[in-house]
């Protein structure tokens, strides 16, 4: 598999995450859960969370859009891949030791979903720091 379609299958599953994101609200019963907070707070959880599906719409769509440049090895290729294997990283790192799941993972299929997310965000961490760092033609 080459780098670019490496990367094209890396922004596909930025897709993916974006259906599984779709479910957070539901599962986590935000409607009732963030009702204790002020309205500040509570628009503020909200605006967030978009704020972050914008991010991975955008990484999903430079990705399977630009993947050839992307894979170039350009500075700002590699920064910009760079970054966004960090921002996964750091997302995997977050899942691993921060977030505790286990009372909410009440169904086989939230807990395959929960499971294969944490393989998708290694893969998407992986791919881009291999392709910030690694040698290029």
């Amino acid at each position: 598999m080459t780098l670019s379609t490496s990367i094209f299958a890396a922004g596909i599953c930025h897709f993916g995450i974006l259906i599984a994101s779709a479910l957070v609200p539901k599962v986590l019963d935000w409607r009732h859960q963030l009702q204790t907070l002020t309205p500040l707070c509570r628009h503020l959880v909200w605006t967030h969370g978009a704020f972050i599906v914008l991010v991975i719409i955008g990484f999903g769509a430079l990705s399977v859009g630009l993947a050839t440049d992307l894979a170039a090895g350009t500075t700002l290729a590699r920064c910009l891949c760079g970054f966004i294997g960090i921002f996964w990283l750091t997302r995997l790192i977050i899942q691993l030791f921060l977030f505790d799941a286990r009372p909410y993972l009440s169904s086989r299929f939230l807990k395959v979903g929960y499971h294969a997310l944490t393989i998708v965000f290694t893969g998407l961490a992986g791919t881009y720091l291999y392709t910030a760092l690694a040698p290029h033609p």
